[in-house]
């Protein structure tokens, strides 16, 4: 009997993960900062009281039905601003290891404040935070909770929690594509995916220049990456670990081929919970590990129990979500984002069409010349200017220009007020983008375009000076003055 419950205890806790420990809080934590900093810069212009589409009515028609926020009852800018800061200042606390220092239920309390005040914010997000690696952040954020601190064992079980959020993240996105759109079946979406994709990246132009045998390659290696290897996370040593490696090296050829937030990047962190600190050693010799600690505190195992129970009796849905012939995407199953389903692009366009508003300060709107352009941060804009790395920073407002140039303006409700604010010169508007034609002052007229963009080719860069080369497609939004607008309001 004493050996039974020694085999079981030295399973319970994991005696060569502390790396993993070490990787997944802070890297987790490092991502909510960046989160907390965006809902900083972007939440108040986009989600604000003035903003595009303001919490107050949002709240006011959803009801409780709008999910566990602490804006339930009460929205402010000022409220949402001491959320965010203070999102931030423990988020840094766990990244330079402050509560990891202390008894086991310090991080708990600290990794349940962040997914609680994000979680806040991500309910009361609509279609700004309705990302799949939003509830991707929160459930690793809930998972990261009972890792425990640097004086008790790492929780096996928890590992295969984070191991079985991965299997999630990758199965998803490969059946989905699978069952998708016929060109990952027969390996050319990558012919066109470098170039539509929502914010490519300053590489990405080369990335769509690769022969297209070699593009064909990278989809049958994601293919194995996504569908194969993500169960041999749950193999012994050293098969997990390799199979986390793979999944690395995958996730950095994504993130030097494109912008797509902290996805990519929190997929790598999440790989690090089948690494083992034996084959750290073997790959680094000269790694540094703590050694670790035995095991811990009886209350904290039967918390870990407890978790695990909640994370299987969750994963019913998700699981047969995977098996389905009518897979959801980016699903979250509770109001709570915990233990969903995820996958991305299941489907690629084939044409890159992009919104490109514009201002006059003319009298005539039919005065050509007077017609001076919006450039956002990261979405294409002038045709000289290469694309810039923006990730694992999430610009909100340049995803939602990509997914307007997909369908109608009115599916898109708050483009109409974003073309507002841009006739009143709204500073925190402005704001959002890189550069404002007018230096802050209002312009008579807005519009918007619609162009088709291709890269350039090397010949036209080298010639011509530019990235891109693009076709005028038509108006999407005739010329509008203020007090119009404002009256259709």
């Amino acid at each position: 009997m004493d050996a039974v419950v020694t085999w079981v205890a030295g399973w319970f806790w994991a005696t060569d993960h502390e790396v993993s420990r070490f990787v997944l809080q802070r890297g987790v934590a490092l991502v909510y900062a960046i989160a907390f900093v965006a809902v900083l810069q972007q939440f108040r212009p986009l989600l604000g009281e003035r903003g595009l589409l303001p919490v107050p009515r949002y709240l006011e028609r959803m009801g409780p039905a709008v999910g566990p926020t602490l804006f339930r009852w009460r929205y402010s800018d000022r409220l949402l601003a001491a959320v965010a800061w203070a999102g931030l200042a423990v988020a840094l606390a766990l990244v330079v290891g402050l509560p990891q220092t202390g008894p086991p239920w310090l991080p708990m309390l600290a990794f349940a404040a962040l997914y609680l005040l994000y979680l806040s914010v991500v309910n009361v997000g609509q279609v700004f935070y309705g990302f799949g690696w939003e509830s991707l952040l929160l459930e690793a954020g809930f998972l990261a909770a009972f890792l425990g601190s640097d004086g008790v064992g790492v929780p096996t079980l928890v590992l295969l929690a984070f191991c079985w959020l991965l299997l999630r993240v990758e199965l998803g996105a490969g059946l989905i594509k699978m069952r998708g759109d016929p060109c990952w079946r027969d390996l050319t979406c990558l012919y066109y995916h470098h170039e539509t994709q929502p914010m490519p990246g300053p590489f990405s132009a080369f990335f769509h220049a690769l022969p297209k045998p070699l593009h064909k390659v990278e989809v049958a290696a994601n293919h194995v990456v996504q569908l194969v290897v993500p169960f041999l996370l749950f193999a012994p040593q050293p098969v997990a670990s390799v199979a986390a490696g793979l999944v690395v090296v995958t996730q950095l050829w994504l993130v030097a081929s494109g912008n797509f937030a902290w996805l990519n990047w929190l997929t790598m962190l999440l790989a690090f919970a089948a690494v083992s600190d034996d084959v750290l050693r073997a790959v680094l010799p000269g790694l540094p590990v703590t050694p670790p600690s035995a095991s811990g505190p009886g209350w904290f195992a039967v918390v870990v129990g407890a978790v695990t129970l909640l994370v299987l009796a969750l994963s019913y849905r998700p699981a047969r979500n995977l098996v389905s012939r009518r897979q959801k995407m980016n699903a979250a199953f509770n109001r709570w984002h915990l233990v969903g389903a995820y996958g991305a692009f299941g489907s690629i366009t084939r044409r890159r069409d992009e919104v490109v508003v514009e201002g006059s300060a003319a009298d005539d709107p039919g005065d050509e010349s007077a017609w001076r352009e919006y450039v956002f941060k990261g979405k294409p804009g002038p045709v000289d200017r290469r694309p810039r790395q923006w990730a694992p920073y999430h610009l909100r407002l340049d995803w939602g220009m990509w997914f307007l140039a997909l369908g109608s303006v009115a599916q898109h409700v708050w483009f109409e007020r974003f073309l507002l604010r841009l006739l009143e010169a709204d500073p925190a508007v402005l704001r959002l983008l890189h550069h404002d034609p007018f230096d802050g002052e209002r312009p008579r007229w807005v519009r918007a375009r619609v162009f088709r963009y291709r890269y350039a080719t090397r010949a036209e860069r080298r010639r011509d000076g530019v990235w891109w080369v693009r076709d005028d497609r038509g108006l999407l939004v005739d010329p509008e003055m203020l007090d119009r607008v404002a009256r259709a309001r």
